[in-house]
């Protein structure tokens, strides 16, 4: 059976299995308790049972896509509300969706529903709100901490320092210090240490052992290890990789192989599946409301300039794929005939009408069918055409690891306002933290705030 087990760098953070029993059992009891509260009795038909189970089902589904069970500890908590509210109103929203699709909404109590969804999400919001100020203070009285020994050289182990530091509600205290490097007389920032001897082995009272040490010295990782020989402590690696670039980095069990994960995509089944949801539910919708709009532009776009209304340019989407992406075209035919070249898009020329759909975004509504079709999502990194990701990827470092995710209509660079000819670089930072902390709430934050940031923007053209 494969475990992933997260990376140690300063803090402890795991995912509490306990805590996921727990929501689960919540969710299957607080179907019930909304069902007597709803009928005025505890047994409950067929019917609301399948239904209690589809919800526990999306639960396990949808509540680790949101990230509430990663360590919270040093952080504000507020994020986690926000994201548990989140997380039960796309279970609610999954569970209407199924029954609108199924034809069984007239079957279920919708009061029934709401009930369940309320006493679910104020019952994990309650057990974390009792259950935090509770661990808060036992650590701050001395309790549920673990003494940790530092091995290694100097900077690692003052780095290790100064996180832990940083994070007194992690629960972690240094009791002790070995360094690796003989040369250094002076004490680590106040605290005294020993010199590590290889063959001797180390005695310890400590519950962790952290070493500290860059991947290259993997030689002495192993003498320490062989001189722990006698020790029960959890053993633990933070090597140095300030200078690596990390994409959900984590340890992994890879057909019997320990992987070291630097860059690999947030897009597991799980998450594809939840994200596709989204994606097909919300431009259903969209397409529905907005196509008035749509036939209104088309008529636009037809009687101000000769030519197509649409005009399809293939893009680079996700695993470096090429599709064809839609736009409502805004340039006349000919534009292009003297060729493209990168950041001059808007010195070239545009119809009237086409000027106003590109001050205000409007020309990119027809890529919702994209993200119907499955090339694009709604939300996700801005696609390039081919001939420029050929040139940029050589570039920029770390230009590709945007596409181990679907391109997107709108993305977390260009509501923060890097967008059109910006700084590029700046851009694929900001594409790359959306890779990194990718989750369905983050998907929804960036969907709202672009009706606020993202449809007109000085830099749109």
């Amino acid at each position: 059976m494969k475990r992933k087990h997260r990376f140690i760098s300063g803090y402890h953070a795991y995912t509490t299995d306990a805590i996921r029993l727990v929501d689960l059992v919540l969710l299957f009891l607080s179907g019930w308790l909304a069902y007597w509260l709803r009928f005025d009795t505890w047994v409950m038909t067929e019917r609301y049972l399948w239904g209690v189970t589809l919800g526990g089902l999306f639960g396990l589904m949808v509540l680790p896509s949101f990230n509430i069970y990663r360590s919270w500890r040093g952080q504000l908590r507020i994020r986690l509300v926000l994201k548990l509210l989140g997380a039960y109103a796309v279970i609610g929203g999954l569970l209407a969706l199924v029954m609108f699709i199924t034809k069984t909404g007239a079957n279920f109590s919708r009061l029934w529903v709401g009930f369940w969804m309320v006493i679910s999400v104020s019952g994990s919001i309650s057990i974390r709100a009792i259950a935090y100020p509770i661990l808060n203070r036992v650590r701050a009285k001395g309790g549920n901490r673990k003494s940790v020994m530092l091995i290694g050289d100097p900077v690692s182990c003052a780095r290790a320092r100064r996180h832990i530091l940083k994070l007194p509600t992690a629960g972690f205290d240094v009791g002790r210090v070995i360094l690796t490097d003989h040369d250094w007389n002076d004490d680590l920032e106040g605290i005294k240490h020993d010199l590590f001897k290889n063959g001797a082995s180390i005695d310890q009272d400590e519950e962790e052992v952290w070493i500290c040490l860059p991947i290259s010295q993997g030689d002495v990782v192993r003498d320490i290890q062989r001189s722990l020989n006698l020790s029960t402590a959890n053993v633990r690696y933070m090597p140095d990789m300030r200078d690596f670039r990390l994409i959900n980095h984590a340890m992994s069990d890879v057909a019997g192989l320990i992987m070291l994960d630097l860059s690999c995509s947030p897009m597991s089944f799980g998450a594809r599946l939840v994200k596709r949801l989204e994606d097909r539910l919300l431009s259903a919708i969209i397409l529905i409301l907005i196509s008035p709009l749509l036939v209104a532009i088309a008529l636009g776009v037809k009687l101000t300039s000769p030519g197509p209304v649409f005009y399809r340019q293939e893009r680079v989407g996700m695993n470096g794929k090429p599709f064809m992406m839609l736009k409502f075209r805004s340039m006349p035919v000919d534009a292009e005939k003297n060729g493209i070249r990168w950041g001059g898009a808007a010195s070239m020329p545009v119809t009237r009408f086409g000027s106003f759909l590109r001050r205000t975004s409007l020309d990119e509504l027809p890529q919702f069918l994209n993200v119907l079709k499955g090339d694009m999502s709604i939300v996700g990194p801005r696609p390039e055409r081919t001939v420029f990701v050929d040139q940029l990827k050589h570039e920029i470092p770390g230009y590709m690891q945007k596409h181990m995710v679907k391109a997107g209509i709108t993305g977390w660079a260009q509501i923060n306002g890097w967008r059109g000819d910006t700084d590029l670089q700046k851009r694929i930072e900001f594409d790359l933290w959306y890779v990194e902390n990718w989750s369905l709430w983050l998907d929804l934050k960036i969907i709202f705030l672009t009706f606020f940031k993202g449809f007109i923007h000085k830099h749109a053209y």
